[in-house]
């Protein structure tokens, strides 16, 4: 299928991508700043048309829905979130940098679901055959991209702090590319303030599919239990910041739990655990 190069494609303009902001952060070129952004801007068009392709596919092959049903797909649409939240970032603020920080986390979904996972079109489990299916993906995905931008420059934070903690002047030639640790820190803050009231509209959505599909809006599947403790920490974060003036190192590492209890709640509940969100799995 078309739609199936056209995802090689885009693999290989992320790596590019990645590749050239590591160049840029090691050799502060701006030139090869700008040129990751441009292959990643280009990756992800490409991943645009490859996205709409396969939805018409599954519309030629008789089955009609959107790109959003698998373990694959909902690989590929989570990296293409990542790279449109990073572009939006970095677009407005210029600062390449973060690139060699967060394209990472898009290359390796591309790679994975590439090379590893099935890319076969099926149809909709009944459970499945709903446009909240759309809804709830697409808000989720949104949100977990903001998330995964939040916890790559919260380790640059962190790299950066410590830093500056030691007084490492030798260090100073790679992070002088680096954000202001107080940019580096309102970016994070950012990034998760838009990811959380996408994280909210998609637990919403995903009760309302819930009910929709089995009558009841909640069931404590580990899916939704691990969903809510996502939201939880987030929101732990915001009120931390909020009422305590949590900044700095506590609320990077805090970003850094957040993502990586959301990557369990997207892969660990769909792969490890069963339920009724298992049909994502291998």
């Amino acid at each position: 299928m078309i739609s199936g190069s056209l995802m090689n494609a885009t693999t290989i303009f992320y790596m590019l991508s990645t590749l050239a902001f590591f160049i840029y952060m090691a050799g502060r070129n701006k030139q090869i700043g700008l040129a990751g952004s441009t292959l990643a801007w280009t990756g992800f068009a490409i991943q645009t048309v490859a996205l709409g392709l396969r939805w018409k596919e599954s519309y030629d092959m008789g089955v009609g829905h959107a790109p959003m049903s698998n373990l694959y797909e909902s690989v590929v649409f989570f990296a293409w979130s990542i790279v449109l939240i990073f572009g939006i970032i970095d677009a407005k603020y210029k600062y390449r940098v973060i690139g060699a920080f967060v394209m990472p986390f898009a290359l390796l979904g591309m790679t994975w679901g590439q090379l590893y996972l099935p890319s076969d079109i099926s149809p909709l489990m009944p459970a499945l055959q709903s446009n909240w299916l759309t809804y709830h993906v697409i808000s989720c995905f949104l949100g977990y991209a903001a998330f995964a931008v939040a916890c790559g420059v919260s380790i640059m934070y962190l790299i950066k702090a410590k830093s500056e903690q030691k007084g490492d002047e030798a260090a100073g030639g790679i992070l002088s590319v680096f954000p202001p640790t107080r940019v580096l820190d309102d970016l994070n803050y950012k990034a998760i303030m838009v990811g959380f009231p996408l994280l909210t509209l998609g637990i919403i959505t995903g009760a309302a599919w819930a009910n929709y599909a089995w009558g009841t809006y909640w069931s404590w599947d580990p899916k939704e239990t691990w969903s809510l403790i996502v939201w939880f920490v987030y929101a732990a974060f915001l009120h931390a910041r909020f009422t305590k003036g949590w900044v700095g190192k506590r609320a990077a590492w805090l970003s850094i739990i957040g993502f990586a209890a959301t990557i369990f709640c997207y892969l660990g509940v769909n792969l490890l655990l069963s339920g009724l969100h298992s049909y994502g799995g291998m």
